[in-house]
């Protein structure tokens, strides 16, 4: 399986970096995961909707850019639907069934994604009503996404 994460914004913090990088050597003998960052736009204090739509279409254009052909598209969003981490795990194990073993994870900046990106993905998910830092976003699903591998081999971690 080939597991891509395309996100907005630089990661600069230490400890996410490190946690990182064990879960991405903790997935490696299942999957390849490649982290695609772009660049955010700056956003000012308080922007108008129509702000918010430019921002989120620029960053939009980015990520596109890095879209690869045929890849079955999972984008972050809080408007989408909250999964277990069992459910997590039969998904994905059930898009690999399904000849869907190259996957794109999208992760927003603070203003989330475009309309076109969250229209194009094949699922929305969401990790509940909270706001998370969009950096840190990146830590939580790498670690679930080694537990689904974890939870469809049969292996404890998960408990």
């Amino acid at each position: 399986m080939n597991i891509r994460i395309i996100a907005v914004g630089k990661l600069k913090e230490k400890y996410l970096t490190e946690g990182i990088h064990e879960y991405i050597k903790r997935i490696s003998p299942h999957a390849k995961v490649e982290i695609t960052e772009v660049p955010d736009e700056k956003t000012q204090d308080h922007p108008s909707e129509t702000e918010l739509k430019i921002i989120k279409d620029k960053e939009g254009e980015k990520i596109s850019r890095y879209l690869k052909e045929g890849t079955y598209l999972i984008a972050l969003d809080i408007r989408g639907k909250n999964l277990s981490s069992e459910e997590m795990a039969a998904m994905l194990q059930d898009l690999g069934v399904k000849g869907k073993s190259d996957l794109t994870f999208l992760i927003g900046g603070s203003v989330g994604l475009a309309d076109h990106l969250l229209n194009k993905a094949g699922f929305r998910l969401s990790f509940g009503r909270m706001t998370f830092p969009h950096q840190l976003m990146r830590l939580i699903l790498l670690e679930q996404v080694y537990r689904a591998f974890k939870i469809n081999m049969g292996h404890p971690y998960h408990k």
